[in-house]
């Protein structure tokens, strides 16, 4: 029995979407970030007889909120395997691309996932729970620099040495297994004015490192401009500034640097024509309604050639 997806996890900027994906009704589309189906039924209620809708997620859980609809496809896959993934189903080029980078409500509230300091759980943050290292692993084995330089990197914390040398004397008495553990070693690191934003970064930093986060997203975007067609369209809504800068970049230019080619001539060269010149965010009233909106950002493209 498919959940509701208001359970698992709101959709966000739910409209805002589905109008920048201008979806045609014989088109073909991914959701590259299925979790709870909220995009995905919205795009289905678009399509017509002979659309089709891949949807992506590597997380299992979501397989119980699938729609039961012949135009709908599940691919139990990281979304960093698109190109692959619609070739094996005999799809080489989609109309349009939506994804929807934040982790869903279910996984923050799920304790035994490890997602969130509120609550003790494992420390986990597997998206992937068939294998791969955990949040413990690179808590307990990483070196200081290395755990150091990742919480700048993803956390974009101050002061990551202090926090990184918290985490070392810590797990030199014992093994850091639990988010409560976790949250207790770095309590000498933690400002008592800012602690639970400063927990959420350190959270953010360690789930981006276990799940390859940055390496996937590069990856599909760089795929897009493979399979999305001529006129294609790619959305995408991000919820921190590392997702949101390489998105804006490779929009722009092609490349995550940024960096805007010309032709002979002093012709820009670029696939993609923005959308989007001003980033898209929920309006108030969705704030309201689901406060884990409140980062998102939404850029959209249209691809060129």
């Amino acid at each position: 029995m498919p959940l509701n997806d208001n359970t698992y996890h709101t959709p966000v900027l739910l409209e805002e979407s589905m109008q920048l994906l201008d979806i045609k009704p014989d088109g073909t589309y991914c959701d590259l970030t299925f979790g709870g189906g909220g995009h995905s039924r919205r795009i289905l209620e678009h399509l017509g007889p002979k659309g089709r809708l891949f949807s992506f997620d590597q997380d299992r859980d979501t397989l119980k909120n699938a729609p039961d609809d012949e135009r709908f496809c599940y691919v139990e896959s990281n979304f960093r395997f698109l190109r692959g993934a619609l070739r094996l189903r005999g799809v080489e080029q989609v109309d349009g691309i939506l994804a929807d980078l934040g982790v869903s409500s279910h996984h923050f509230d799920a304790t035994h996932r490890g997602f969130s300091f509120r609550g003790e759980g494992p420390l986990d943050m597997r998206m992937n729970q068939r294998g791969g290292r955990t949040a413990a692993d690179v808590v307990n084995t990483y070196e200081s620099e290395a755990l150091g330089r990742l919480l700048k990197e993803y956390g974009e914390l101050d002061t990551t040495w202090k926090i990184a040398s918290c985490i070392v004397r810590a797990r030199e008495q014992q093994p850091i297994l639990t988010t409560a553990q976790l949250v207790e070693a770095v309590k000498p690191c933690t400002p008592k004015r800012d602690e639970s934003k400063f927990l959420t970064k350190l959270f953010q930093a360690l789930r981006i490192e276990v799940n390859g986060e940055m390496e996937a997203l590069k990856m599909a975007l760089e795929q897009s401009l493979k399979v999305l067609k001529p006129g294609g369209r790619l959305v995408v809504i991000s919820y921190h500034s590392l997702e949101d800068r390489l998105v804006k970049n490779f929009m722009r230019s092609g490349n995550f640097a940024g960096k805007v080619e010309s032709d002979f001539f002093g012709r820009t060269v670029t696939p993609f024509e923005v959308i989007t010149r001003k980033v898209v965010v929920p309006s108030d009233e969705e704030v309201a309604r689901n406060s884990r909106s409140r980062s998102a950002k939404m850029r959209a493209a249209e691809k060129i050639q």
